[in-house]
This record gives structure tokens, sequence and C-alpha cells, in this order.
């Protein structure tokens, strides 16, 4: 029996709470989808942080030599930086075999709110089924979208219900639901992948306003990557142990 609880933003959640959990992490546009492509690109690992005084004192650390600064404000990148948010810059031949130091407006906080849960694990549409399978066996699974700086966010919120249909379909009748995980699924189940449902979304709005709207469409595409990014001690690899 997995009895899976949907948070519409990180701030509804206590950490504390999800002690006993394994919390999956939603930023569909973008950080979510970018950390599958960074990891998928074969990028070492993943270090999410909140501010860019942190980042930058983080990678100085590690090494610049081989730690990237990779970061967003306002859906641009951050000056100075390697990289931004856009999963479409981070390539093999950029983050290959390298530790990427990462602060976004949401999605790294959201992180770093679940930092207590047991597992912690990081789902975009790209590896939803994979996702899904992983967290079969999860007595209480906290589903934690990161919103919209404190805000609703629908493009998070459809790709949760779509994770809990994948877990519906493989678990059927041991799949408990609340009431936030039903109104996600009726969603998911109403819609589907919507390019145009994300294109009108808030994110999808302010990274058209930046000329990103191209990572809309990305980001849509479903079960492209079988990976799953897990955090553990403030770090994020591949679960499996897979690539550089």
């Amino acid at each position: 029996m997995v009895n899976a609880t949907v948070f519409f933003t990180l701030q509804e959640v206590d950490g504390a709470v999800l002690q006993d959990h394994t919390a999956v992490v939603i930023d569909v546009l973008r950080a979510s989808s970018t950390i599958v492509a960074a990891l998928a690109a074969g990028a070492q690992a993943i270090y999410p942080v909140v501010s860019t005084e942190e980042a930058i004192k983080l990678a100085t650390s590690l090494g610049r030599e081989d730690a990237l600064l990779a970061g967003e404000r306002r859906g641009l990148k951050v000056e100075g930086f390697d990289l931004g948010n856009s999963p479409r810059e981070f390539t093999p031949e950029m983050v290959g075999g390298k530790r990427v130091v990462m602060t976004t407006t949401n999605g790294t906080r959201a992180l770093l709110a679940v930092d207590g849960a047991e597992h912690v694990l990081v789902a975009s549409f790209l590896n939803l089924s994979a996702v899904a399978a992983a967290c079969a066996d999860a007595e209480r699974l906290a589903v934690v979208c990161a919103g919209r700086e404190g805000r609703f966010s629908i493009d998070d919120t459809l790709c949760a219900g779509m994770l809990l249909s994948r877990l519906k379909e493989r678990l059927g009748g041991t799949l408990e639901v609340e009431d936030a995980g039903r109104s996600a699924l009726a969603l998911a189940e109403a819609f589907g992948v919507d390019d145009a449902l994300l294109a009108d979304s808030a994110a999808g709005r302010s990274l058209a306003e930046v000329g990103m709207l191209d990572d809309v469409a990305w980001c849509g595409r479903v079960d492209v990557e079988e990976l799953v990014p897990k955090l553990k001690e403030r770090i994020i690899q591949r679960a499996d142990g897979g690539g550089s």
C-alpha cells in the first residue's frame, strides 16, 4: 500500500513531517527537467543551493576546473555563470564528467525544503515512468510541486497527476491518494501532456517573454529518459549510479 500526498507549493511542506516519506520534487519548467538532462548528459553530480553567493562559494571550494555554475533569476542565466537553467544547454560536451552547482528561483529551494525526507527523488515529464517505478515500494509518498514563487503551478501539478496515474496503473487499489492528489489526477486525466496548456501556464508565458519558449516543448516530452535523480546529503546523482 502506497499512501500518496501532493503538495502544490513548497510552502506547504514541513520537512520534519516527511522523515519517513519518499519525497518526489517536481519543477517542470525547468529545474527538475534540467537536472534530468544534466545527468543524462553525463554530469557527475548536481549540488542544489538557494543563493547565487552560496553557489559561487561552493563551486570555488569544489574547484572551478571541473565544477560548473548553473542558475537563473527571472528565467535568465545569472551573470558570470557557465550555464542558465535551460535543459538544452546541458549537453555531454558541456557537462560530461562535471559537477554542477545549481541555483534556481523555485526548484532548488523545493529540493532543499524536503531534505529531511527518507528519500528524495526528482521527477519531470522526461522521466515519469522511471520515477513511478522507483516509488512503487514506498509506503508514504510526498509529491512536492515547486510552484511559482509560492503560488500554484499548473505545469507542476499536471506532472504530479501524471506521476500518480503511472503509479495507479502499477498498483491499482493499493494506491491511496488524498484530495490534493485526486485533484492532480483529475487534471492529468482531463488534459494529459498538453503543449498548449504548458505554454499558456505562468511559467510558460514567462519563458516566452525571455525568448525561451522552445524549452516548454522540450520539457513536455514524456518518458524520454529512464534515469531517476536522487538527492542525498545535498548532492543529486543518478539513483542507479550510472553516468560519468
